[in-house]
């Protein structure tokens, strides 16, 4: 059975959008987003206009920083300073990469982890490690979601984390063994140099794919009857498509798919979920549920 990302996004964006208006109608003003561009990657760019675009789907205020690549670190670090001192703005995003003469993790450290809807600043990462409110990762929220949507069954299951990443991976093996639905797992957190790694993976009940290689997870990697959850992302241009690229995920969703209970396609799965999270992460901060007036 298809986890479908675009059913459930669209679901919850209606439920998002009432929330909005209420905010509205209670404080006069709009949830905002301000979202700090640098560069003009392709990927970014198509990223970060989503984002945008959603957020005026579900009546929050936007706003869209640009920078040239060359900016210097230091107008960028006064820049998010400048935002962070802003009471009308509720979340700040940084779209990464960011150009190799800044530091990401000065960046993340300077956002205001009252803003910080992405869920990567320090304080966020470790209150939500000790299981206290905070803003959680986008990407692994959005999984959460997904699977309470569902009601996957996730209490004493074996849940393989593939990928060690500080986005997605490390902040997903630490969710799934919380005391809580979703969690509750026991978690096996691989990587690259993970020996038996088919092994490994093919002993999981659920499978979180999100090692950024095309098709990395085979059908030989799988058992019958897991939930496989694809976080991949993975362009290759192609004549056959009007964007002239292909989307292919972590998993070879072809030879994989016969094998589970449940799995998410690509796209039209967790990148849409993704979303979900930053918006309920900007609505969470403008109704003050997180951390209140502190």
């Amino acid at each position: 059975m298809l986890l479908d990302g675009k059913y459930v996004s669209e679901k919850l964006k209606e439920e998002i959008t009432a929330e909005a208006a209420a905010v509205l109608a209670t404080t006069g003003r709009q949830p905002h987003l301000a979202a700090i561009l640098v560069g003009h990657d392709g990927g970014s760019e198509t990223y970060v206009a989503s984002k945008m675009k959603n957020c005026e789907k579900v009546g929050f205020k936007s706003t869209l920083v640009r920078y040239d690549e060359s900016v210097s670190e230091t107008e960028l670090l006064a820049k998010i300073e400048e935002i962070n001192r802003d009471p009308y703005v509720d979340g700040l995003i940084v779209q990464l990469p960011l150009p190799k003469h800044i530091d990401p993790e000065k960046v993340t450290a300077t956002i205001d982890h009252h803003k910080d809807v992405d869920g990567f600043h320090p304080v966020n990462l470790g209150r939500m490690m000790r299981n206290l409110p905070c803003f959680i990762p986008a990407t692994p929220y959005g999984i959460l979601l997904l699977l309470e949507e569902y009601k996957i069954e996730t209490s004493g299951k074996h849940c393989v984390v593939v990928g060690r990443s500080n986005i997605v991976g490390s902040p997903m093996s630490i969710l799934m063994a919380r005391n809580a639905y979703p969690g509750n797992c026991t978690v096996t957190l691989t990587h690259s140099r993970t020996k038996n790694l088919d092994d490994v993976v093919r002993s999981a009940d659920i499978i979180i794919a999100a090692i950024g290689k095309k098709n990395f997870i085979t059908a030989g990697m799988v058992k019958e009857g897991a939930v496989v959850i694809d976080v991949g992302i993975n362009r290759e241009t192609s004549a056959a498509t009007k964007s002239g690229y292909k989307l292919y995920g972590d998993v070879d969703f072809e030879a994989v798919a016969p094998k589970c209970a449940y799995i998410t396609p690509v796209p039209g799965g967790v990148g849409l979920m993704t979303i979900i999270g930053l918006l309920k992460n900007t609505l969470a901060s403008a109704k003050k549920e997180i951390y209140g007036n502190d």
